[in-house]
């Protein structure tokens, strides 16, 4: 049994979504964003054992979004945690779906999304690309609003 091509997910076809503030933005000017689950563990040392074995102990979230230089609002953000000491919160809704693929949809929502940085200026006068930022950030929880579809395979 093989996987059929036209059901692998095009990342160009996903859609992307900002939740600030009681307002929802798409966020049209992405480029792209990866965030990843990792469990955290701790060691247990078990008696008449020569390894360490490992037990989950919670987890993390983390990520990065990357956006074409073209809008204020994480920098206008960031500028009034800087004066108030005020900090943001945010949740992104990413969704997967290729027209193409039997796997159908994939939506997912990232919580209480919180920035590690921002650029605050930038530009480059020898460069023949499109000005773009990658922002860490950090997120604590996570929903999986819709799944894809089992593939049936050929």
């Amino acid at each position: 049994m093989f996987m059929n091509e036209q059901d692998a997910i095009s990342g160009k076809q996903a859609k992307a979504f900002v939740k600030i503030d009681g307002r929802t933005e798409e966020l049209f000017y992405a480029k792209s964003l990866e965030a990843k689950i990792t469990k955290k563990k701790t060691d247990v040392p078990v008696l008449g054992k020569t390894n360490v074995g490992k037990r989950s102990a919670g987890w993390e979230g983390t990520g990065t979004l990357t956006i074409y230089y073209v809008t204020s609002l994480f920098r206008q953000l960031m500028l009034e945690y800087i004066h108030s000491g005020t900090d943001f919160y945010f949740d992104l809704q990413i969704v997967n779906e290729d027209p193409q693929s039997s796997a159908g949809k994939e939506t997912k929502l990232l919580m209480n999304c919180n920035l590690d940085e921002v650029i605050a200026a930038k530009f480059d006068a020898a460069s023949d690309d499109l000005l773009e930022e990658e922002m860490p950030f950090t997120f604590s929880d996570y929903q999986l609003l819709d799944s894809f579809n089992a593939l049936s395979g050929a």
